[in-house]
């Protein structure tokens, strides 16, 4: 005798971001239906998606096993990496560069890992000073150094295009831990590491 096949009934998909951009657009006086938004709300819910993919990944499927055993310990620094992240608070873009160093214990992380790591956090509803505490606490949990500090530089477009309309300012933070934070010389050596040009 065969065995009948299990048939799954899904329930019903909730309402789709795209289906909800198109109340939004329409709340805002847009006409839907003409040529330039028809396919809109489909292509903002494909952005916003790869905007926010960081929420989906994990640092230890980042990192996939890139430590290595060294004897180095003076200080690793990746300068000058790019990120765009959007604003928890309005939902506009703000972007920069964010600066990493850290001092290894007693092995080193894939170097291409670390801007791996910013965009894990960079790619979600953020605040800067959020994401620069993140890729730090981040790169200590991978790799247990004696010290980590981050540093960020932003321009945020909730600034820029509305409120105050400043284009020209910008936002520095920056995170110490472990050595940088107890010891000045190695933070100021990281500060005007940073501030060198590559």
């Amino acid at each position: 005798m065969k065995s009948k096949a299990v048939v799954k009934v899904m329930a019903p998909p909730g309402p789709s971001v795209a289906s909800r951009m198109k109340d939004v657009l329409e709340l805002l006086g847009e006409d839907i239906s003409r040529e330039g938004l028809i396919h809109t709300p489909e292509r903002y819910e494909k952005a916003m998606r790869f905007l926010t993919r960081g929420y989906t990944e994990k640092l230890d499927e980042i990192v996939n096993g890139a430590l290595y055993h060294v004897t180095c310990d003076e200080m690793v620094i990746v300068k000058d990496i790019e990120f765009f992240s959007m604003c928890e608070h309005h939902l506009l873009p703000f972007f920069g560069k964010i600066h990493v160093a850290y001092l290894p214990q007693d092995r080193v992380i894939g170097l291409s890992k670390i801007p791996r790591i910013v965009n894990m956090f960079a790619r979600r509803l953020q605040l800067q000073e959020r994401l620069t505490q993140q890729v730090a606490e981040a790169v200590e949990t991978a790799i247990s150094p004696r010290g980590v500090a981050v540093m960020a530089e932003a321009r945020h477009f909730c600034m820029m295009m509305r409120g105050v309309e400043k284009q020209h300012s910008g936002t520095v933070t920056s995170t110490m831990l472990g050595q940088f934070r107890s010891n000045k010389a190695t933070r100021d050596e990281f500060l005007a590491l940073a501030a060198r040009p590559v």
